[in-house]
């Protein structure tokens, strides 16, 4: 069966594979990807530092619900998700969601949106390594590992991971 998969990102700042590898490999498995964000129109995607391509806003995140998809992907980079936690909008997106009990899987920095949703405490996940920090402070254990599921949540560090990053999230939503 078909599942909704939204993909939250700020307008600009988004790790270009981060976004486009796991919305494929959602779009291959059969399910339905839209990009939800801060605003109409279009976001800046990078590879590292340099702007590479945009893709068109599907929907902003202050005309979605939680109803309307079977999971989360907060793809990284480091000007997206810091974007994304100084809204309140997704933020309180991303902690609904999470408690939910749907599937989130965030990559590289987007745990961060994590952190300011406060829905690391307790939580054992991984990230690019400078989230260490924040992620203990956030009451929550940081490991250096490929992949971590832990519960409804699904976090890699980094571009590297992303085919197992993947697999976990497809497997997560019953593929």
């Amino acid at each position: 069966m078909s599942k909704r998969i939204a993909f939250l990102t700020a307008s600009e700042g988004i790790e270009e594979v981060e976004l486009t590898q796991p919305w494929q490999a959602a779009v291959d498995a059969g399910h339905t990807a839209e990009l939800v964000s801060l605003d109409e129109g279009e976001v800046q995607l990078f590879q590292h530092l340099d702007k590479s391509s945009t893709q068109r806003v599907d929907r902003r995140v202050s005309d979605v619900s939680i109803g309307d998809y079977d999971a989360l992907v907060l793809p990284g980079g480091v000007a997206n998700p810091d974007a994304l936690r100084t809204d309140a909008e997704a933020v309180a997106f991303v902690r609904d969601f999470f408690d939910s009990g749907k599937p989130v899987a965030a990559i590289c920095h987007a745990p961060w949106t994590l952190v300011e949703a406060d829905r690391v405490r307790g939580r054992r996940l991984t990230s690019w390594p400078s989230l260490q920090t924040d992620i203990r402070n956030g009451g929550g254990e940081w490991v250096d590992e490929e992949v971590v599921v832990d519960g409804n949540l699904i976090t890699s560090r980094n571009p590297d991971d992303i085919p197992a990053f993947n697999s976990a999230l497809l497997a997560a939503i019953g593929d």
